[in-house]
């Protein structure tokens, strides 16, 4: 199992829509993360800044990276791109954050 953890972008004043969109995530999407080995998946936000900081747990990097490549990742990303940073491939804008501890 590797730990992941990574900040992305939310724009301002969009915190109650981005909560609520992910409160009915679609089922067909969470199954996609769970069969690419995907758990323990939360995202915070830091409320005075809106950066949202994400931590999952996966199986491997190259499946992880998989789930970009499925239609239904994509579809996630089109309709979460009118509240946050978003990348030329409509991807959310993200910087992946290096363990730098780690207490069992």
């Amino acid at each position: 199992m590797i730990r992941k953890a990574f900040v992305m972008q939310l724009d301002v004043g969009r915190q109650d829509e981005y909560r609520r969109r992910h409160d009915k995530i679609w089922p067909e999407l969470s199954a996609l993360l769970h069969s690419h080995g995907v758990d323990n998946y939360s995202i915070f936000l830091h409320p005075k800044t809106g950066q949202l900081f994400a931590y999952a747990e996966i199986e491997s990097e190259d499946r992880w990276q998989a789930i970009a490549q499925s239609p239904i990742c994509q579809k996630w990303w089109r309709f979460m791109a009118d509240m946050m940073s978003v990348g030329p491939d409509g991807s959310p804008t993200s910087i992946d954050l290096p363990e730098m501890f780690h207490l069992d």
